[in-house]
């Protein structure tokens, strides 16, 4: 068994926030198997821990992966069930990008042994740990609220047409959290005073993360938050990080994390 491919560090508030896709590390030999195209890493969720490297200052847990969503990826069901059903979806351990570009070389494409293991070393670890930061937290306070937090290019067509608008919340269609929670982070997203734009459950409603670990009634909350990469670095390779744009962008996060919080502190939640 090897070593959770993780970051946990541990907070004082009943939040918890989720990097599933921020990883970049291709273990056992991989990076060999791939294509050109793909040891770029282009659908990785550049720098969003380092983004939102603040929520500390706000007592936050943070959960990061370091291993590449090529690998395998943490917000899918690992039973394979779609996301969204009828659209186009990838896979638990994808195999092309979002440039329908082959993410592995002919015949490097992994077995469904190989895919089984990958779930054992990587999945698991991971939503083990998720788990059980989880009830630390609600054991603890009550309630607890976890924050997936996702990026992704302003213009991938695979999956939506024209440009996606900058902050894109999704609560499952209203299932992962409670309905006043919800209102208040969006309230924060959308009343911003950087001129971004804001939809709640458009393209991006949640994933597997959200899903799965979303249980209001019992006081458990999920909400993503899916970023436009533009409002934070530059979506072409190197995929460098822009501290000005990230400054302007960090505020309105913190107002989202900090009305998560106030929604448990002021007894809202269930």
């Amino acid at each position: 068994m090897v070593s959770p491919p993780l970051c946990l560090q541990q907070g004082t508030v009943p939040l918890l926030l989720s990097f599933p896709h921020d990883g970049t590390e291709l273990p056992g030999g991989l990076r060999e198997r791939l294509t050109p195209a793909a040891s770029r890493l282009p659908d990785t969720d550049w720098h969003v821990a380092r983004l939102y490297e603040f929520a500390q200052q706000l007592g936050a847990s943070l959960l990061v992966a370091r291993v590449s969503r090529y690998v395998v990826d943490l917000n899918r069901d690992p039973r394979g069930a779609e996301l969204y059903p009828g659209a186009d979806n990838t896979e638990l351990c994808p195999t092309t990008t979002f440039e329908r570009e082959a993410i592995y070389l002919p015949g490097q494409e992994p077995s469904g042994d190989e895919i089984a293991a990958r779930v054992r070393d990587y999945f698991e670890p991971y939503h083990r740990t998720l788990g059980l930061e989880l009830e630390r937290l609600r054991a603890r306070f009550g309630a607890v609220v976890l924050f997936d937090a996702h990026s992704i290019r302003s213009r991938v067509p695979r999956f939506f047409d024209g440009e996606l608008p900058a902050l894109n919340l999704g609560s499952a269609g209203g299932k992962s959290a409670h309905p006043a929670l919800t209102a208040a982070v969006f309230e924060a997203l959308e009343h911003n005073d950087a001129g971004l734009s804001a939809v709640l459950d458009g393209r991006f409603q949640g994933g597997y993360i959200t899903r799965h670990y979303g249980r209001p009634d019992a006081g458990q909350h999920a909400l993503q938050l899916e970023l436009a990469q533009q409002t934070y670095m530059r979506e072409e390779h190197p995929y460098a990080f822009d501290d000005a744009r990230a400054e302007r962008l960090r505020p309105v996060l913190r107002a989202a994390l900090t009305a998560c919080v106030e929604f448990l502190r002021t007894g809202s939640s269930p």
